[in-house]
C-alpha cells in the first residue's frame, strides 16, 4: 500500500507517518525543505525518539521524499497513492490544493480507486477546508467529477513533537501519548484496513474541541502566562504551583463547557485534564515558551481556542474568568522575533486595548470586554512593577 503525506515536519514524521507505517504503508513525503527531503531519501528510512525515561528509538520505513517542486512526479504519486494525508499547517492547504486537483482528477479519468484525503492541521475541519480549497480551482463539471470519488474525512490529531538536528539528520522527538480521531462517515474508500491506533468516530466535533479548548488553550494560556512571569518553558513554568494551580481552573472552566454541550462525564474530563498536565510537565521535552505562544493573533480569534470557548461559557452563564485573564495574557505576549506578535503591539500602542480586544476577538458581549480590559491593565501594570 502507497500513503503520500504532504509535510515532513515534526507531526508528519512523528504522529501520521509512525501510524501509517504501523499500518503498512509505503510512505512518500513532500516538503519544501530540499535537505529534508535528501536525508529522507539517502536512508529511505527516518528515526523518531519517544520522550520517555529510555528515550526509545524507533524507525520508520519504507519512505522516500518528494521536493515540493517537483510538480510532475508529485502527481504520478497523487495517481499511484491509496491514501493520502496532510500536516502543512491550515495556512498552507491552499498552496497544495492545485497540485492536487490536478492529480486527483488525472487519477480519476486514469479508473483508479477512490480515494480519502486527509488534512491533519491544528485547526477545525482542516479536511473540509483543503476540500474547499481545491473546489475554488476546478470547473463546476470538474468538482461534480470529484464529488463522489474524493472523500474528505475531517480528524483531530494530538502529540507533542519537536525535532533536533543531529549527525544523522533531523529527529523527531514526540511524546509517547498520540491521538488520531477519525470522521468514519466522511470516508469513501472503506476497502483499505483501518489505520493503526486510529481512533473512528461518527462525530468528531467534540473531539476536535477538546483537543482545542482544553489541550491548545491550556498549553497557550501557560505560554502566556510564562511569559508574564519569565520563566523560560512550560516545564519550568509548571513548577510554579500557583500557576499550575491556574492553568488547572481555567481547563476545568472549559471542562464545563463539554458537561453541559455533550454531556461528557466530569469525571472523565477530569481525568483528561490531570494527564494533560501530566504531558506539559514531561521534563523530556522543552517546550520553549516564546515558541508556543507564538501567532496570538490566529490564538485570539473568534473560532479558537481562547476565545470561543468563553463567549460560550458566558452564554451559558457559567463561569470564565480564568479564561479571560487567559486572553489578556495573550495580548500581552511581546515577542520580537514573532511577527503577529509583533503587529499585535504595534496596534494596541496606535489604538488601544479595547479596540485592539473588539478587532482581534470580536467578542460584542461588554461584561467580558472589560472584565479581559481590566485584567490587561492589572497584569501590565503588574509586570511593569515587576520589571
Amino acid at each position: 500500500m502507497k500513503a503520500l503525506h504532504f509535510g515532513a515536519g515534526n507531526i508528519g514524521r512523528g504522529l501520521i507517518g509512525y501510524l501509517l507505517n504501523q499500518t503498512g504503508y509505503h510512505i512518500c513525503f513532500v516538503d519544501a525543505d530540499q535537505h529534508l527531503i535528501d536525508q529522507i531519501n539517502e536512508h529511505n528510512r527516518y528515526v523518531i525518539e519517544l520522550l520517555d525515561g529510555d528515550r526509545t528509538q524507533e524507525t520508520i520505513h519504507p519512505v522516500s521524499g518528494l521536493h515540493t517542486s517537483a510538480h510532475n512526479e508529485i502527481i504520478d504519486e497523487i495517481v499511484e497513492a491509496d491514501f493520502i494525508t496532510t500536516s502543512v499547517g491550515v495556512h498552507n492547504l491552499p498552496r497544495i490544493a492545485p497540485v492536487l486537483s490536478q492529480g486527483l482528477l488525472k487519477r480519476k479519468r486514469l479508473n483508479k480507486p477512490t480515494i480519502d484525503v486527509m488534512a491533519n492541521e491544528n485547526a477545525l475541519n482542516a479536511s473540509s477546508h483543503l476540500k474547499e480549497e481545491i473546489r475554488k480551482i476546478l470547473s463546476d463539471e470538474e468538482a461534480e467529477e470529484l464529488h463522489l470519488y474524493v472523500g474528505f474525512p475531517n480528524t483531530a490529531i494530538d502529540r507533542l513533537s519537536l525535532s533536533e538536528q543531529r549527525s544523522e539528520g533531523n529527529v523527531a522527538l514526540v511524546e509517547p501519548y498520540y491521538e488520531w480521531v477519525i470522521n468514519r462517515s466522511e470516508l469513501v474508500n472503506e476497502e483499505l484496513p483501518r489505520l493503526a491506533d486510529a481512533t473512528y468516530v461518527d462525530t468528531l466535533t467534540p473531539y476536535i474541541e477538546r483537543k482545542l479548548f482544553i489541550v491548545n488553550m491550556s498549553h497557550a494560556t501557560t505560554a502566556y502566562m510564562a511569559h508574564l512571569q519569565g520563566y523560560p518553558t512550560i516545564q519550568r513554568a509548571l513548577k510554579d504551583e500557583r500557576l499550575k494551580d491556574f492553568v488547572r481552573r481555567t481547563m476545568q472552566e472549559a471542562a464545563s463547557y463539554f458537561t453541559h454541550t455533550y454531556e461528557m462525564e466530569a469525571e472523565e474530563l477530569t481525568t483528561f485534564i490531570e494527564n494533560t498536565i501530566g504531558r506539559f510537565q514531561n521534563e523530556n521535552m522543552n517546550d520553549d515558551i516564546q515558541r508556543v505562544g507564538r501567532a496570538p493573533i490566529r490564538k485570539l480569534g473568534p473560532e479558537e481556542r481562547l476565545v470561543k470557548p468563553t463567549v460560550a461559557l458566558s452564554k451559558m452563564n457559567l463561569p470564565f474568568g480564568h479564561l479571560t485573564t487567559a486572553i489578556a495574557g495573550a495580548f500581552l505576549f511581546n515577542n520580537q522575533e514573532d511577527e503577529e506578535s509583533v503587529a499585535l503591539q504595534v496596534y494596541i500602542e496606535e489604538n488601544g486595548i479595547e479596540q485592539a480586544i473588539t478587532h482581534f476577538t470580536q467578542i460584542k458581549e461588554s461584561t467580558i470586554l472589560s472584565k479581559i480590559k481590566e485584567t490587561y491593565l492589572q497584569l501590565k501594570q503588574e509586570t511593569t512593577f515587576k520589571n
